[in-house]
């Protein structure tokens, strides 16, 4: 048996390392997102593009009115944006980015979910070539709310 030379062993690690690096793709493929939406608003569309553009299944579900939904599953009013979804447990309320969706699944809080309330300009699927708000991702809970990003 020969001993590998410098190439081969560069080869192998190379090799490795895009096994892992795929490896570790494969593994964290994102768990289906589904949306409720008003059957009249586009830029709910639009987020759902920004969230299949970035990995994720999702399920597109037109409802004519949210406010029963938003209230069972706990979204406070003051929070509300123009469509609810639901990935793996948490609730996504609005323009949130899929990195801070990735974010809430990897690192799990004890939370209902994210929310950014209103439609702010520049958020995932809001994006309009015009001047981009300042607005925050926050954190919710039944009894807290806290900023997770800022963008």
């Amino acid at each position: 048996m020969s001993t590998p030379n410098r190439r081969t062993m560069l080869g192998l690690t190379v090799a490795g390392l895009a096994s892992a690096l795929f490896a570790r793709h494969a593994v964290a493929a994102q768990p289906a997102v589904d949306v409720a939406r008003s059957p009249s608003c586009g830029c709910c569309g639009a987020w759902i593009e920004h969230m299949r553009a970035e990995g994720f299944t999702v399920r597109d579900r037109l409802v004519d009115d949210l406010a029963p939904l938003k209230s069972r599953l706990g979204v406070p009013a003051d929070l509300q944006s123009c469509h609810t979804a639901m990935v793996d447990g948490y609730v996504i309320e609005g323009h949130v980015p899929a990195r801070e969706v990735r974010r809430l699944l990897e690192e799990r809080p004890s939370a209902t979910g994210l929310a950014v309330p209103g439609m702010p300009m520049g958020s995932p699927g809001m994006e309009t070539g015009g001047a981009a708000d300042s607005y925050e991702v926050l954190l919710f809970g039944a009894e807290r709310q806290s900023v997770f990003a800022r963008y």
